[in-house]
């Protein structure tokens, strides 16, 4: 545990910033060269692991100290939290699939074409692919190492937050 306890915060943060951007790089594997589609709560995930990724850049290339430091982890604890509520909402998808599941419109039609208000309750019902499960590893689903991956970030958010630097 000393040997975590030296590494600076900077490093931490980066650390966290290239952890997503392999996620966020082996996502995007999948879907151009795999033809796995993202469902809608797919896309949102991702979108979570880019804000993750994005406070992890800023708070690395800043090298925050005291509140800031706190700010930046709560920024990365709050974006893995609400990322980790889709792949919640998603993985009971997949072990709960509705009795009828039809293909309904992409994300990018769904926000050009609906108010927020209508699309946010659209993205959660989880009609079409979200339900199905593309991809496994080890007997998770891809949501489920999504989930994996959020709750090992905002531990890591809070050890940042309550560890003491060595001198």
């Amino acid at each position: 545990m000393n040997a975590l306890s030296r590494l600076s915060p900077r490093v931490v943060f980066l650390a966290l910033f290239a952890f997503c951007t392999g996620l966020l790089s082996y996502g995007l594997y999948l879907q151009h060269y795999k033809g796995l589609e993202p469902c809608p709560l797919c896309i949102l995930q991702r979108y979570a692991f880019v804000g993750i990724a994005l406070f992890g850049l800023l708070g690395g290339l800043f090298n925050p100290r005291g509140i800031w430091l706190k700010l930046w982890s709560g920024l990365i604890a709050v974006s893995a939290i609400a990322g980790a509520c889709v792949s919640i909402r998603q993985s009971w998808l997949q072990h709960y699939p509705p009795e009828v599941s039809t293909c309904g419109p992409d994300l990018n039609y769904m926000i050009s074409h609906f108010p927020l208000s209508d699309t946010l309750p659209k993205l959660f019902h989880g009609e079409g692919d979200c339900s199905k499960v593309d991809w496994s590893l080890f007997g998770l689903s891809m949501a489920e190492w999504a989930l994996v991956c959020f709750a090992l970030i905002v531990v890591v958010c809070i050890w940042q937050i309550l560890r003491r630097r060595a001198a």
